[in-house]
Order: structure tokens, then C-alpha cells, then sequence
């Protein structure tokens, strides 16, 4: 374990610098020491405020700091590579190398702030994506299931983006809404602050609104005060539990696989009727197979949030078996959300923030 996070901040450490150093280079003032230490100080501050803002009772500013470090980091990684690329190929031309530096350190920033701009853009605004499947067990009537995930409301998805997410799941009219885990971004805290629980407490849903929880629902604090400040927003949490609804469809609440030890699929289907819907909450795309073997006929799940920042897709494709949309493996139905909110860095490339509107058609009765 030791071993393994030196070798991360051996590596960390060593991306810094080349993004540094670039920047560095890029603006010009080499041999201009009073500069190079002020700049090395700033970059290491920014580099460090992620971890550090994380430290004892956690820091806001810090946070924040580190979240947007971050942004510029992971966009820096692949633009910084394609340019010193291009770099290289105009040294074979008869262009003056100090204009070609001068050029590529505007188009560098100007490609870099559009990212910025454009990733912000794709984190804060949701889209909503609609899936229609078919469950071949009775039920009065068709149902139309909204489900969101990793919200991760923190400080920097607050109050405002927590009102979007409740006037846009409304104004889909669902019959029920299921919330597949890390509703809070480790800090329960700075969510009570905003008040974003009084907001919640604002969605609407003729059968109810149900959650599981997600791994960063545990980072800080008591699990069942956590569990308690979520439900005075009216939504019911499941944690390895399972829910009868209207009498009639079965809703089940995994705890986290990072959580350890937690109750079999099996075991949470063992009592029920299988002729009725089964509903499972599942944060973590795993273990489709004992579901599709326990009787579960829709599982839902958040956590990959689509790699957020291509291309981590590449990644959370070789991790999961559905690491997002809609998979199906006999009769169950499974859907992952690339999540409403964000974790660490607030953009998206090559993803973004969604609600998602399942419609069932069952067996009519």
C-alpha cells in the first residue's frame, strides 16, 4: 500500500512538473530567478491545495482551489503533448523558434480556456436521456421511473445546481424516482450549510423517491446521521434493504461495494414474490450476473460518471461490464448514469451531467 502511493505521487509529481516547466517555458521570463521561485511556490500551493484542503476538518478555499488545479491539470495533460508535438515538426521548417513559442503558448491558452469554458458548460448543464424497456411481469399500468445519481453536492455543486436538478426531474411527471448513491460529496456539513436537503425535499413522485448510498456518502461522519439528514428531504434511503411499493413492485437499497461486507442479492430477493417488478439501487456497476440470477429485472447504478474527463472512458470501460447506458443480461435490465454532478474537477470532456427517464412497459393486468 506504501509502495503503491509513492509510486502515484512519484508519478503526480512528475506530471506537475511537466505542465509547470511548460508553462514555465511558455511564458518567457527564463533566467528571471525572483520569478521562477515565486512561480514554483504558487504551482506547488496549487498542486497540493487538492490533498490539503481534504486534511482534519476540511477547508473550503482549499477545495475549491484544488478542484479547479485539477481541471487545469487534466486538460493541460492533453493539450500540452499535441502542442510540443507540433513544436517539434515546425523546428524542421525555416519559422523563427522564438515566434513559433509566442504562437503556440496564445493558441495553448486559448485551446485550454475553451476547454475550461466548454467543460463547465457540459458538468452545470444536464441533458436528460431517455431509455424505454420492457418487463414481462403484470402491473396496473406503464411506469415512468426517474433516476439520477452522483450528485455529489459539495461546494461546488450547491444550491443552485440542486434546483435545476429538482424543477428538471419534476417536469418529467415520473411515477417514482430511484437515486443510486453519492448524493453528498463526502462533506455532510457544507450540503447543510446550503441547505440543499430542504431543496430536495422538493421533488415530487406519485409512488415516492428512494435512494442507496454511494461511496462518498461515508467519507466523513456517522453513517445513520448521515441517513437521517438525507430522509428529511423525504427520500428513503435502502441500505440492504428492500421496499414493497404500492403492494406491488419490490425496490431494493444495496450498501456500496466499498462498504465491505453486505447481504447478498440473493439474500435481499429471497422473501419476495417474483412475479412482482424488482427494483434494485446498486452505486456501483458490479455483479449483474447474481442479480439477473436473483429475480432482479431493473438494477440502476451511478459511480463511473463516464470517466467525466476523456478519455477516462477508455478506463471505466475495461473496469465494468456496463460502465454506462443500458446493458441487458436475460431478463434483467441495466442502466448507469454518467451522474448529475462531478467529483474534483467541475467539468466534463466527453461526457455529461444527466437525468435519466426510464419508461417500463409491463404485462398489463
Amino acid at each position: 500500500m506504501i509502495i503503491a502511493v509513492l509510486i502515484t505521487l512519484l508519478l503526480y509529481g512528475g506530471l506537475v512538473f511537466y505542465v509547470g516547466w511548460s508553462g514555465y517555458r511558455g511564458i518567457g521570463l527564463k533566467g528571471n530567478r525572483i520569478f521562477l521561485v515565486a512561480y514554483s511556490v504558487i504551482l506547488l500551493f496549487l498542486s497540493t491545495a487538492f490533498i490539503l484542503g481534504r486534511l482534519g476538518g476540511g477547508s473550503a478555499i482549499l477545495s475549491i482551489i484544488g478542484n479547479y488545479w485539477l481541471a487545469i491539470f487534466s486538460l493541460s495533460l492533453m493539450i500540452l503533448p499535441v502542442i510540443h508535438v507540433l513544436m517539434l515538426l515546425l523546428r524542421l521548417t525555416s519559422l523563427h523558434r522564438q515566434k513559433v513559442r509566442v504562437v503556440a503558448t496564445i493558441v495553448g491558452s486559448v485551446v485550454l480556456l475553451s476547454a475550461l469554458a466548454y467543460g463547465s458548460y457540459m458538468a452545470y448543464t444536464p441533458k436528460v436521456t431517455t431509455y424505454e424497456i420492457d418487463i414481462d411481469k403484470p402491473y396496473k399500468q406503464n411506469l415512468n421511473v426517474v433516476m439520477f445519481s452522483d450528485t455529489h453536492f459539495g461546494y461546488l455543486s450547491g444550491a443552485k445546481h440542486a434546483e435545476r436538478l429538482v424543477q428538471e426531474v419534476n417536469a418529467l411527471e415520473p411515477d417514482i424516482i430511484l437515486i443510486p448513491g453519492d448524493i453528498i460529496d463526502d462533506d455532510l456539513e457544507i450540503v447543510e450549510k446550503k441547505e440543499i436537503f430542504s431543496i430536495l425535499a422538493g421533488l415530487e413522485a406519485k409512488l415516492g423517491v428512494y435512494g442507496s448510498l454511494g461511496n462518498h456518502d461515508r467519507y466523513r461522519g456517522d453513517l445513520a446521521t448521515l441517513i437521517d439528514a438525507i430522509e428529511k428531504s423525504n427520500i428513503k434511503i435502502l441500505h440492504d434493504e428492500v421496499l414493497i411499493v404500492d403492494d406491488a413492485i419490490a425496490v431494493i437499497g444495496r450498501k456500496d461495494y466499498s462498504e465491505g461486507p453486505r447481504a447478498a442479492t440473493s439474500e435481499l430477493t429471497a422473501q419476495l414474490d417474483k412475479q412482482m417488478p424488482i427494483f434494485l439501487m446498486d452505486h456501483q456497476p458490479y455483479e449483474f450476473a447474481e442479480a439477473e440470477a436473483a429475480g432482479v429485472d431493473l438494477v440502476v447504478s451511478g459511480h463511473t460518471h463516464k470517466g467525466q474527463i476523456a478519455p477516462g472512458h477508455l478506463i471505466t470501460q475495461r473496469l465494468f461490464e456496463n460502465d454506462y447506458g443500458y446493458m441487458s443480461k436475460g431478463q434483467l435490465h441495466s442502466i448507469v448514469s454518467s451522474g448529475f454532478g462531478f467529483w474534483g474537477p467541475p467539468i466534463r470532456i466527453g461526457s455529461q451531467s444527466e437525468i435519466v427517464q426510464i419508461l417500463i412497459n409491463f404485462e398489463q393486468r
